[in-house]
């Protein structure tokens, strides 16, 4: 299963992943069975347009035995929230708010 979560991107992007992928809800597409070389080729072409347009942020999961948590991940923009690797787990850290 991939799964394509896009906030505040082109439109562009909403018709090359719905051409490929099913869209579930407004910016999240998904396939149940794309193989590593076309998931691999969707990055590409969606890498390539966010580095030329630099707005919004993507996030690209699958399943993937070799990495921490069983869960692939790819991100594109600047997520709210940071993912990091701990004890073969995926967990997400954020900052304290400032209190002063």
């Amino acid at each position: 299963m991939v799964v394509v979560i896009t906030r505040d991107v082109e439109h562009r992007y909403r018709g090359f992943l719905g051409s490929a992928m099913l869209e579930l809800a407004p910016g999240v597409y998904a396939h149940p069975r794309m193989n590593a070389r076309v998931r691999e080729q969707i990055w590409q072409v969606l890498s390539g347009w966010h580095g030329q347009l630099h707005r919004g942020s993507i996030v690209m999961t699958w399943a993937d035995s070799s990495a921490n948590g069983g869960l692939g991940l790819a991100l594109l923009g600047e997520p709210p929230k940071e993912i990091v690797s701990h004890d073969a787990m995926l967990l997400v850290r954020r900052a304290l708010p400032n209190m002063n």
